[in-house]
């Protein structure tokens, strides 16, 4: 007989787990990154990075982590399995405008409250409030406002997903999935697909395949472990 504990963790879509992964690895391996680029060994393009001001940058790292967060999200903000594949395509769009912003510690939470209330809008007929949304995410009202508005700004209000494009990041969601299974050996191995700004090019494409092709690993310090 399942715990409940394990038929809680059942109910959670495998693409929760997946991009919740994803995301966790990405942003312990740009937070190893910083304390490096802390210790003196920046180089030039890292520390105009360093620079760069965000509105989802924290001052302290929240206490829960990024797979907690995630699934806290899902079971409280009722948004379907597509929300979190739209998600991640509108994160990956955002990061690709604003290149020197890497994900970490300090600001995957509040990326992803924010971009999950972005599409949720987009992909469901009905939705909860962002006061609603605001107490899921820890934050308050008036900063989900604001997050939501710098978010939208940042993908220049580009909401529209085609079939095309969401079947994509579906493909590389399931190499994700295949990476997690089958780990490599070394620790400093890269995942078979860039994380975030996978493959697409600046026109994105219009086929699944092209999603996983290899030689496509733009701003891999930051975004590919």
């Amino acid at each position: 007989m399942m715990t409940m504990a394990a038929e809680d963790q059942a109910a959670v879509p495998r693409v929760v787990s997946i991009l919740s992964a994803l995301l966790e690895r990405v942003a312990e391996r740009n937070d190893v990154v910083a304390a490096v680029e802390r210790h003196g060994k920046e180089t030039t393009t890292t520390a105009k990075k360093k620079k760069a001001v965000s509105a989802f940058q924290g001052l302290t790292k929240p206490a829960i982590s990024v797979g907690g967060y995630l699934e806290r999200i899902f079971r409280f903000a009722g948004c379907s399995p597509s929300c979190y594949v739209v998600a991640y395509i509108y994160l990956d769009r955002f990061l690709r405008r604003r290149p020197a912003l890497a994900v970490d510690s300090f600001n995957v939470h509040r990326l992803l409250i924010t971009s999950v209330l972005t599409a949720v809008k987009f992909v469901d007929d009905i939705c909860y409030n962002n006061a609603y949304f605001a107490r899921v995410g820890g934050i308050s009202l008036m900063e989900m406002n604001y997050l939501e508005v710098d978010f939208l700004f940042g993908i220049a209000f580009d909401l529209n997903v085609t079939p095309a494009v969401f079947a994509s990041y579906c493909a590389v969601l399931q190499t994700e999935m295949a990476y997690l299974e089958h780990p490599p050996p070394s620790i400093d191995a890269v995942s078979p697909t860039s994380l975030l700004q996978h493959c697409l090019p600046d026109q994105e494409v219009d086929t699944a395949a092209a999603a996983t092709k290899s030689g496509c690993h733009r701003h891999q310090q930051q975004l590919t472990v």
